[in-house]
């Protein structure tokens, strides 16, 4: 057996004296481990980090076996990433995402959004945003999807300001009016698929709380986990960020 894939390493852990195993997630073969021989050396380090993507050839004489991968750098993005603290969680959050999926089973779309979250992760505000459509784009591809569309009571496709956590569906302004204690916010650029720049520091607390929410009800608590300590690690990176410029503003 043998295939050849672009994916990103998620994570490496040592086997024996010199060899690591490797996670990747890859374009067409998923969520993927295999044996790196001499992975633990200094020459193969730098290269098997999390957040670099990578080409990889995996052989192995059946498709049930671990396998060998040999593995060649394309964007090696690691040490960038992990020079800043929202970096660090924000990788390692992303990775535990990546985990939920199934092993070996594609997810192409996953992984395009993963590799364009780690390509635009230097400003903190743009990485948090990613990280909210990455937790949202899980929901759907785990069969978790929100119906961020359309009114729930109304079928209203306008001023949709609020999600309601037991459908999971949004709601209008003037329909949720009467329960808007008891439900959560919906921030715009969720709705406006704007990665741009559209949003405010509640938009985005309202955006973790809201996949937050829904991960953790349908996802993880089923599994007998909870949320990632990176993923609160990152918030509050956020917030102390956030709070460090309107002291100096």
């Amino acid at each position: 057996m043998e295939w050849t894939d672009e994916g990103i390493v998620l994570g490496v852990r040592r086997h024996g004296e010199s060899s690591a195993i490797v996670e990747l997630l890859t374009r067409e073969h998923g969520r993927h481990l295999g044996l790196v021989r001499g992975g633990a050396g200094s020459r193969m380090r730098p290269l098997l980090q999390p957040g670099n993507s990578v080409r990889a050839v995996w052989r192995a004489r059946l498709d049930e076996h671990l396998g060998t991968y040999a593995i060649e750098g394309l964007r090696l993005r690691a040490a960038a990433l992990l020079a800043s603290s929202h970096g660090v969680y924000g990788v390692t959050h992303l990775a535990s995402l990546a985990r939920l999926l199934p092993e070996r089973d594609p997810h192409e779309d996953i992984s395009a959004l993963l590799e364009q979250a780690l390509e635009d992760f230097d400003d903190i505000g743009r990485a948090a945003a990613h990280l909210v459509h990455f937790e949202l784009a899980m929901l759907a591809e785990l069969g978790f999807g929100l119906d961020l569309e359309h009114c729930a009571a109304t079928g209203e496709t306008s001023e949709l300001i609020y999600v309601s956590p037991k459908s999971g569906g949004a709601v209008s302004r003037s329909a949720g009016e009467p329960w808007r204690d008891r439900l959560l916010p919906l921030p715009p650029f969720l709705r406006q698929r704007d990665e741009g720049g559209g949003w405010t520091d509640q938009d985005l607390q309202d955006g973790f709380r809201l996949t937050g929410w829904f991960l953790l009800r349908h996802v993880l608590e089923p599994r007998g986990q909870g949320h990632s300590d990176a993923r609160a690690g990152f918030i509050n990176a956020l917030a102390r960020y956030r709070d460090r410029h309107s002291s100096v503003s």
